[in-house]
Order: structure tokens, then sequence, then C-alpha cells
């Protein structure tokens, strides 16, 4: 794996980013955005989900992000798999970004909202996210929740 790449425009993100993977090789990592202004959120995503999230898919590798633009950078360069976004983040929350990029990018890869409540789950429908998972985070669902997307994505 190479260094740091700055995603188009010039942004600078947080977390290492390689270049994206050959999509014909089945092996490939799969590539999960990981949106949170909070450190530990991430940080508990990637505990949760590990390196390989089910024996039957590639093994993960995450780019972590911490601002809209680079979510919005990296969605637009197509490199990602799937996108776990924290509708908890400010300024620009997960569900108006995953608005956004459902309504920006034809085909949008996945979508997974972490809110704050179990009451949000409506507004990760209006979003269109295909998933929503409550926060504090269960491991258990944030996993069947992936390898549920992860799997509908690459039939």
């Amino acid at each position: 794996m190479s260094g740091y790449r700055l995603p188009a425009g010039g942004a600078s993100s947080i977390g290492r980013v390689t270049a994206a993977p050959d999509r014909t090789d089945s092996s490939a990592p799969l590539r999960i955005l990981l949106y949170s202004d909070d450190a530990a959120v991430r940080a508990q995503v990637r505990a949760a989900l590990g390196d390989r999230v089910h024996p039957d898919l590639p093994p993960l590798e995450y780019v972590e992000v911490a601002t809209a633009p680079v979510v919005i950078a990296h969605m637009d360069a197509g490199e990602i798999d799937l996108a776990i976004l924290d509708g908890e983040t400010a300024p620009a929350g997960g569900l108006g970004i995953a608005k956004q990029l459902k309504d920006e990018i034809d085909p949008c890869p996945p979508i997974l909202v972490l809110t704050g409540r179990a009451d949000d789950a409506w507004l990760a429908s209006w979003s269109r996210a295909e998933a929503v998972v409550t926060r504090p985070i269960d491991p258990l669902a944030l996993a069947r929740e992936v390898v549920r997307l992860l799997r509908a994505a690459n039939r």
C-alpha cells in the first residue's frame, strides 16, 4: 500500500487513502468510507467491523473523513463500495449528505447512516440511505447491516 493521495480538488482527508482497487478482482478490499467529525465514532465502527466483516466477503479497507467536501470528493471519484455516515456530525450531518449523494450520484454506492435515536429512522428513509443503525453502536447490528448492503451491491 502506498502513502497518501488527495482526492480531486485538493481537499485533504484524515487517514490513509490508497489508489482505488481493481473492481474486477474479487479479492480486492472493499472500501468503506467512514464519515464522522468524532474520531471515537470512527474507531467504534472500525472495531465493530474489523478487517473482514464476513468470511465470504473480501477484506475491508477504511477511508476516514471528517468533512463533507472530502466525502463528496471520494464518492465522486467512484472509489467507495459503502459509505457509513454519522448523522450526528456537525455542521454537515450524515443524513443531509446521504440525500445529496443519492440525488447527485448515479449509481450511488449503498449508504448506512448512524443516528442518535431510533426515532430518527424516518430521517434515514428521507435521505434514501439503505440502512440505519442507532448509536451507541451495537457491533452485531452494524455488522449485519454492512454484510447485507455489501452482498446486495455485489450481486
